[in-house]
């Protein structure tokens, strides 16, 4: 992500035992944005997309949960006359059953990123948790029922708890820890007559400083002048 994997893709040295890709998860680079999406100015041979798989554990208000199963991001980053630029290509994530009630929060993409790492922050990017429930309940929320939305999406700034580390090489891949513990979350939204109840259940809104979103993350790396996917 941005300039702290710059030098990856220069032949860092791997740790110990990256050589051997076999333990990798898959990663599936059909979501980078294509070479016309790119900017114009941008040349594909500098440029590259970037898979990157998070876990870890959500606490936001009443809600304390692991992320066993990724969320999935995909982006495009390179430089266009000297200038960092990125391009966002997808963000898939399963749903995050809350623990003691019948509801999931399912991560989104809030319609925000930076990816441009530096020496205080790992990157930014928007979410939202979109609210599903057990099919068993007879009153419930419209689809568009949110934890966050269009107007009021979870900004995160996160800070690096784990440094950098190369796992592989071929395919190169590498991973890293990541927090932010100071976001606010706002309260549901689009949940029509159910939004106080959901509120009261989730503990939401909930103030900065009492949530927090840790993230175990492994990335894959791929220049645009390779062809086929990681695996």
């Amino acid at each position: 992500m941005g300039i702290l994997l710059a030098g990856l893709a220069l032949g860092a040295a791997p740790a110990h035992g990256a050589e051997r890709a076999a333990d990798l998860p898959e990663f599936d680079f059909s979501a980078c944005p294509t070479v016309e999406e790119l900017p114009t100015g941008a040349d594909p041979g500098t440029w590259r997309c970037e898979v990157l798989h998070a876990t870890g554990r959500l606490r936001m208000g009443a809600v304390d949960e692991r992320l066993t199963e990724p969320m999935k991001i995909t982006f495009a980053e390179g430089r266009v006359d000297g200038e960092f630029r990125q391009v966002f290509g997808d963000m898939t994530a399963e749903p995050i059953r809350v623990g003691g009630t019948p509801l999931t929060l399912t991560p989104r993409y809030g319609g925000y990123s930076d990816f441009l790492s530096d020496d205080t922050r790992r990157g930014e990017f928007d979410i939202t948790f979109a609210i599903g429930w057990a099919p068993r309940l007879s009153a419930l929320p419209s689809s568009g029922c949110s934890v966050g939305g269009e107007e009021d999406a979870i900004h995160l700034v996160l800070k690096d708890t784990d440094p950098t580390r190369v796992i592989s090489k071929d395919p190169l891949v590498a991973a890293f820890g990541a927090q932010d513990a100071e976001f606010a979350a706002p309260g549901t939204s689009g949940c029509g007559p159910l939004g106080r109840v959901l509120d009261r259940a989730l503990g939401l809104p909930s103030t900065a400083g009492a949530n927090a979103f840790d993230m175990d993350v492994t990335v894959a790396i791929r220049p645009y002048t390779q062809t086929g996917s990681v695996g």
